[in-house]
């Protein structure tokens, strides 16, 4: 067994964005993660399987959940914390005021999980709760989780993000933020291909020429083709997210030529991995044959949730 590497010092008391992280931060975060999965096995005689022993973990979710919930869930037992489940209406504001909600939550507990729909909703009750972390565990702008799992995922396969392409198509949603912001900051060159009108804000564009490493850059593009010719890996995301329900029917017409199927994937590198967040929506984004395929490593990406998230309570709560 190798001996455990000490947690990344918190660039931030949140975790709102990838972007709270530096790139040291962030690639010993990584580092931090796959060691725990490589001790898992050992249980409650794992290194850090009292880390956060006496701790509570606050779970708060407006937005429906199986990855997220489950892995942070077991993330804060794994660690010997006592995770607290909150009533999903709190995060609405109505009751009683999110700014009393988080000075509430500061006196009870160490850390505040949240899932909502606007980001300006964790800026708020992160801002409020002066002594609490609060971590993103997904709004309608970022998805850092999810992008922390996904770079662990490339990095097991290839060792390094340095020199590779990846590529997303489809919608410039909250999971090509975060995807790419990371991918960038770990010199990774990254595609996304989107419909127009639903491309990556230009903002994201500029917040990654200022973290981009290592050659890193991201660049937009309208034809998919374009996008995953040669790539090292192929990203896609459902074309309708939670809360854009009722565009769904419109979406399917719009993104129809974004769907990532066979034809698609011969245009990648030909060991290039097949990417996606879940859930998914077979015969949509994504066919069924290249999402059941060898090449798919969606499972690993939900697996690695669990050992990401893990690392990222540590940090945040082991000073």
């Amino acid at each position: 067994m190798m001996d455990t590497l000490p947690p990344p010092a918190a660039q931030a008391k949140d975790f709102l964005s990838i972007l709270d992280l530096d790139h040291r931060a962030l690639e010993r975060l990584l580092d931090l993660a796959r060691q725990m999965k490589a001790d898992r096995g050992l249980g409650p005689k794992a290194p850090t399987a009292g880390a956060l022993a006496g701790r509570h973990v606050a779970l708060l979710f407006e937005k429906p959940s199986l990855r997220t919930r489950s892995t942070f869930e077991i993330a804060v037992r794994e660690l010997g914390a006592h995770p607290l489940d909150l009533p999903a209406e709190l995060a609405q504001g109505v009751r009683e005021p999110l700014e009393d909600i988080a000075r509430n939550l500061e006196r009870w507990v160490h850390a505040l999980v949240l899932r909502t729909f606007g980001q300006e909703k964790a800026l708020k009750i992160a801002t409020a709760g002066r002594s609490l972390p609060v971590v993103n565990a997904l709004t309608d702008e970022e998805h850092p989780c999810q992008a922390l799992a996904d770079v662990m995922t490339m990095m097991e396969r290839w060792g390094t993000l340095r020199g590779r392409t990846v590529s997303y198509v489809g919608d410039g949603n909250n999971v090509a933020t975060s995807l790419a912001q990371a991918s960038v900051m770990l010199g990774a060159r990254v595609r996304v291909a989107s419909p127009a009108g639903y491309e990556l804000p230009e903002r994201i564009l500029a917040q990654a020429r200022r973290v981009a490493a290592e050659g890193g850059v991201l660049e937009r593009c309208s034809d998919p083709e374009d996008a995953v010719r040669g790539a090292d890996a192929v990203y896609t995301d459902v074309w309708a997210s939670m809360g854009e329900e009722q565009e769904a029917a419109d979406r399917k017409v719009i993104f129809a030529p974004y769907q990532v199927n066979r034809a698609l994937m011969t245009l990648a590198a030909p060991d290039a991995l097949f990417m996606h967040c879940l859930p998914a929506h077979r015969g949509e984004e994504v066919t069924a044959e290249v999402l059941e395929s060898p090449a798919s490593a969606v499972f690993d990406q939900a697996e690695n949730r669990l050992h990401t998230q893990k690392a990222l309570l540590q940090m945040l709560l082991v000073r």
